[in-house]
C-alpha cells in the first residue's frame, strides 16, 4: 500500500516543531534535512522518511495532543528560540514538545495558548480568519470619550502604514479599559494608545475566542477542557490554515 504524502511544511506542524510559516523558513534556511539531503521548498515526505530539524529527527506518527492555558508574568518572552534567556519554552519545562500560539510581548501579561498543533495554530493566528482576543488595560491618564471612540473606529499606525480594524472598547474606570481586538498587529495596543497620546501601564490578556484566564494564577497553567476544546474547534470549522 502506498504511503501518505505530506508537505514538508505541514509534516514539521503537525509534528509540533513549528508552524507552517516558520517551518518555510527553516526549509529556506537549510536547516531541515530529509534521508541525509538538504530539503527544498515544496517536498513532500511520508512517515516513513527521516526528516532532521535543526539536527534533531522529527516525527509526525500519533502524540499526544496538547493544548495548555498559561498566565504570562510579565518578563517571558513569548519564543522557542533558546537564545533568548528567558524564553517561554525553557521557563515552563513542559514534558512534551510545545511552542506558543502567538505572542503576548515581554512586557504583557496573561492568557497565552501553547500547543504540538500545528493546524491549531495556524487557523487561531491568521488575521484573516478574525479571531476574538480580549484584554484588560491601565493607561498613564484618565480616558476620555474622543480616545474610546477613536480607538473604536480605528487608528492609524505611522510605524505599519495601516489602520486598524474596528474594535470593541469599554471604559472600566478612570484609566482603565477593555478592548476586544481581531488582528493582531506588532504591539497593537501599546501602538494605538501611543498614536492617541497615551501610553499603556499595564496590559492584560484575558481570553482568546472562548478560553478565558478566568482565576489561573500567574505563572501556572491548565490543561484546556475537552469542552472547551470542542466548542474552540467548532469556532475553527471554516478556518483557512
Amino acid at each position: 500500500m502506498s504511503q501518505e504524502l505530506y508537505r514538508l511544511n505541514k509534516y514539521l506542524s503537525d509534528a509540533g516543531v513549528c508552524s507552517r510559516r516558520a517551518a518555510d523558513a527553516a526549509i529556506e534556511a537549510g536547516h531541515v534535512i530529509v534521508n541525509g539531503e538538504v530539503a527544498v521548498m515544496g517536498m513532500k515526505v511520508t512517515s516513513d522518511d527521516m526528516v532532521l530539524f535543526n539536527g534533531k529527527p522529527v516525527s509526525n506518527k500519533s502524540k499526544k495532543e496538547v493544548l495548555i492555558a498559561y498566565n504570562k508574568p510579565a518578563g517571558i518572552v513569548c519564543t522557542a528560540e533558546k537564545r533568548e534567556k528567558n524564553n517561554i519554552i525553557d521557563h515552563l519545562n513542559y514534558p512534551e514538545r510545545i511552542y506558543p500560539i502567538g505572542r503576548l510581548d515581554k512586557d504583557s501579561t496573561g492568557l497565552i495558548l501553547l500547543t504540538n498543533q500545528g493546524d491549531l495554530v495556524n487557523k487561531i493566528m491568521r488575521a484573516v480568519n478574525a479571531h476574538e482576543k480580549e484584554y484588560v488595560v491601565t493607561v498613564d491618564k484618565e480616558i476620555t470619550a474622543d480616545f474610546i471612540k477613536k480607538m473604536a473606529n480605528g487608528v492609524y499606525l505611522d510605524e505599519l502604514e495601516v489602520t486598524t480594524r474596528k474594535c470593541h472598547i469599554k471604559k472600566l474606570g478612570p484609566n482603565k479599559f477593555n478592548i476586544i481586538l481581531t488582528q493582531g498587529l506588532n504591539r497593537q495596543i501599546r501602538r494605538m494608545c501611543q498614536a492617541l497620546g497615551y501610553h499603556v501601564r499595564t496590559l492584560k490578556r484575558v481570553r482568546i475566542m472562548n478560553i478565558n484566564l478566568g482565576d489561573l494564577k500567574e505563572d501556572t497553567y491548565r490543561d484546556i477542557t475537552p469542552s472547551e476544546l470542542k466548542k474552540l474547534k467548532k469556532m475553527l470549522e471554516g478556518s483557512k490554515n
